[in-house]
C-alpha cells in the first residue's frame, strides 16, 4: 500500500519530533497548514507535521459522491453500520506514517497523533491499538469508531496514553453526546481522558487553540 501523498511542515534542524494530524471528511491536508503556524511548536520544539490527504471514496450518506474520507460514513447516527473495512484500511494507512517516521529516526514516544472529525475517529482508533508507546492522542470534534472492538484489540502499550478531546457543544454534525459517549467508555477503560468542550459548532475557536498548545507543549517538553 504506497504512503499517502502529505502537506509537510519541518523545523529548520532535524526534527525531533513529529505529529501527524489528520483532516475532515471532505478537506485534504491543506485544511489544518494554515493553523501550524498560530500554535508556534514547530521551530522552538524541533517539531515536523505531516498533514496527509484522505484517498478518495465515495460516501454513501452524501449520495454516493466521490470526496476526500478516511472511511464511508452509512448513516447520520454514525454507529449504524459502520464501516469496518474503511476504518482498518485507514487504520494501515496511518500505521505506514508513524512507521516512517520512526525509520527517520523519531522514536515513537515522540509521535503524536492529531485529528479532526473523521480524523479525529481514525486516530483514535488506531493510537489506541498500536503496538508502541506513542506520545499522545488530540481528538478533535469526533468520536471512537468500531468501539466495542476497544477492550479486546487495545494495545497495552498505550494504556497510559496521554489523550485530549475537544467538542463543540453545538455540533450539528458530530454530536456533543456521541463525543462524551466515547469519552466515558474511553474512561471506563482505564484512560486519562482530558476533555474539553467549547460554545461552538462543528469548528475550531480561539480558547480550544490555546488548550491545544498547552497540551501539545505539555507533551513536547517532556522529550
Amino acid at each position: 500500500m504506497p504512503l499517502l501523498n502529505a502537506v509537510e511542515i519541518n523545523p529548520p534542524g532535524t526534527p525531533n519530533a513529529c505529529i501527524i494530524w489528520l483532516h475532515g471528511l471532505g478537506a485534504d491536508g491543506h485544511d489544518f497548514e494554515p493553523l501550524i503556524p498560530q500554535l508556534d511548536i514547530v521551530r522552538e520544539y524541533g517539531v515536523r507535521v505531516v498533514l496527509p490527504h484522505a484517498p478518495r471514496r465515495p460516501v454513501t450518506i452524501n449520495g454516493g459522491m466521490v470526496m476526500p474520507a478516511w472511511y464511508d460514513i452509512l448513516a447520520p447516527d454514525f454507529r449504524r453500520g459502520e464501516d469496518d473495512a474503511g476504518i482498518r484500511q485507514s487504520q494501515q494507512r496511518l500505521h505506514a506514517l508513524i512507521e516512517r517516521e520512526i525509520a527517520a529516526g523519531i522514536a515513537p514516544q515522540r509521535i503524536i497523533l492529531a485529528g479532526f472529525s473523521q480524523g479525529g475517529a481514525i486516530v483514535l482508533h488506531t493510537g489506541l491499538r498500536y503496538p508502541q508507546p506513542l506520545g499522545g492522542i488530540l481528538a478533535l470534534s469526533c468520536y471512537l469508531p468500531l468501539n466495542e472492538s476497544l477492550a479486546t484489540e487495545a494495545a497495552a502499550a498505550n494504556a497510559q496514553i496521554a489523550l485530549m478531546m475537544a467538542h463543540g457543544s453545538a455540533d450539528p454534525v458530530v454530536p456533543l453526546a456521541l463525543a462524551e459517549q466515547s469519552r466515558d467508555l474511553l474512561r471506563e477503560q482505564g484512560y486519562a481522558v482530558e476533555w474539553h468542550s467549547y460554545p461552538m459548532q462543528h469548528a475550531l475557536c480561539a480558547e480550544e487553540m490555546r488548550d491545544m498548545r498547552a497540551w501539545l507543549v505539555s507533551r513536547l517538553a517532556e522529550g
